[in-house]
């Protein structure tokens, strides 16, 4: 097994933040592997985490894996997600929040393009606190990001398109353009 597939997939296990499923992970890596290389790879990252007993591990079902943190730091994890969900929203939470909030479903791609900046972290915050949420879009056949009914309900909103100028700026031809990159 190359050092070089454990690293990629040590990577891709932590950037992800979510379960990475055997196939994704052999289309991601530079090398062309197998299924069973794939699993052989992860279960030397597990075990490598294991022996060095530190707060994250890599965990495995059947068909995914994951990088957690560990169980000992529960409390540690619960204070910070608490502080976390509880804090005030940053500028850049709220801009991120808006955006979302008019253009939605938005990749994390033209969020990015729109914003100037990568969002991973906003975009875990605000998914943490329950005001945006992940789902598939068949149509970009990638994932995209909405804002929640909690988020609709904390302005006392019923509808996204109540927001002030909603439809101007949901269908600003200017927007469009510059994710197409033509400006």
């Amino acid at each position: 097994m190359s050092t070089s597939l454990k690293s990629q997939i040590e990577s891709l296990l932590f950037i992800a933040g979510k379960p990475l499923a055997a196939k994704d992970i052999i289309r991601l890596v530079e090398e062309k592997i197998s299924v069973k290389d794939a699993h052989a790879a992860v279960d030397e990252l597990i075990k490598d985490y294991q022996d060095k007993n530190g707060g994250v591990r890599i965990i495995k079902s059947a068909s995914e894996a994951q990088m957690v943190t560990g169980g000992d730091n529960a409390a540690v994890i619960q204070n910070f997600i608490k502080t976390e969900t509880t804090a005030e929203l940053t500028k850049p939470s709220i801009e991120a929040l808006t955006i979302i909030a008019y253009r939605g479903p938005i990749t994390k791609w033209e969020l990015e393009r729109i914003r100037g900046i990568n969002c991973s972290l906003i975009l875990r915050n605000l998914m943490l606190r329950g005001l945006v949420e992940e789902m598939a879009d068949s149509h970009k056949k990638e994932t995209c990001y909405t804002v929640t009914l909690d988020f609709l309900r904390y302005l006392g909103m019923a509808d996204v398109r109540q927001l002030p100028d909603y439809e101007s700026l949901r269908n600003n031809e200017n927007i469009e353009k510059f994710l197409r990159g033509e400006q």
